[in-house]
């Protein structure tokens, strides 16, 4: 987590102490919220037994952060053993003018992933200089980019702690959040929010992510439900899709480690129960799921991992 604490900060997107730890959120790791509990039991909840076809869904994308040690040196490397790995779909991150991805300019990536059998129907895009200071030059520059790759949506993966500090401030992001979706729709993109933990904790009687929630346009701003971070926040996804349906279009797949909450594990190995939350999908509005693994166990092939969680979810959650 500390390397992509790092990652994020340089391209400046986050002010010092971009995350709530989460100790923050729950004080005693043992003492899990019923919420919490419900959402990592080892068996479906009575009666659940739909999967996800329910919401039409086959294709299962990956998170590229997932690959972040790999791709700066071999960008065509990394998306042909994705690629083999089963995956149809892959998720972009980091995008700048200077670098493009990975050096790579976005057309040309493009032509990487078609060369692949690839799409990539998402991108994470830094927003903060427009969510913050209105710089509406870098909202068009991560437009531009997402256009040329062909996605179709354009996803925001974290607000700085500068911008997010109070409950007026998430009201003024969620009246920004309303504005940029409306730039979006016009270049023909979806806005969305990705969200970690902190967005959970306690803003006066509500909580940040219920005010995004409640404040943005339905029709302008989407979300991409990372379902580890709802889960470690002592959230239960179910509940959240049934109180706000189809507001979740997108999905963060990645299971948590039965013996550490701070810990990804492959999907299927861990703690969360995903069975439960696929039966859900169609109230969720899902689209699309991208697996996303930010550690790995000490000696774990990367490639085995994400081929592993991709088997998983193919065989168990989506077939």
């Amino acid at each position: 987590m500390n390397k992509r604490r790092t990652f994020l900060q340089q391209l400046g997107m986050l002010s010092a102490g971009f995350m709530l730890a989460p100790a923050m959120v729950s004080c005693n790791q043992e003492n899990k919220s019923a919420a919490e509990t419900t959402a990592t039991g080892d068996e479906p909840a009575a009666g659940n037994t739909a999967t996800a076809e329910k919401a039409a869904i086959s294709a299962v994308g990956l998170q590229l952060y997932t690959l972040r040690e790999q791709l700066p040196a071999d960008v065509k490397g990394v998306i042909a053993k994705v690629a083999k790995a089963g995956y149809n779909d892959v998720e972009t991150y980091g995008y700048s003018k200077e670098n493009g991805f990975w050096g790579l300019e976005p057309k040309a990536f493009k032509a990487l992933l078609d060369e692949n059998g690839l799409i990539s129907s998402s991108g994470h895009y830094g927003l903060e200089g427009y969510l913050g200071k209105s710089n509406e030059d870098e909202l068009q520059t991560n437009i531009a980019a997402a256009v040329a790759v062909g996605q179709k949506y354009l996803t925001i993966p974290h607000l700085g702690e500068a911008i997010r500090s109070s409950a007026d401030a998430y009201k003024t992001l969620a009246e920004r959040m309303n504005m940029a979706g409306e730039i979006c729709k016009k270049a023909g993109l979806q806005l969305a929010y990705h969200n970690h933990n902190f967005e959970f904790l306690p803003q006066g009687d509500t909580t940040g992510y219920e005010i995004l929630l409640t404040e943005t346009n339905p029709d302008l701003v989407k979300f991409e439900a990372d379902l580890f971070w709802m889960v470690r926040a002592g959230k239960q996804p179910v509940d959240m899709f049934e109180q706000y349906p189809g507001r979740f279009p997108l999905w963060h797949v990645k299971d948590m480690d039965k013996n550490n909450q701070d810990l990804n594990i492959e999907i299927g190995s861990g703690s969360i129960n995903y069975k439960q939350i696929f039966d859900q999908a169609k109230t969720a509005g899902l689209e699309r799921i991208f697996v996303e693994q930010e550690n790995f166990a000490e000696g774990m092939d990367p490639y085995q991992s994400i081929s592993q969680s991709y088997d998983y979810i193919k065989k168990t959650l989506i077939s």
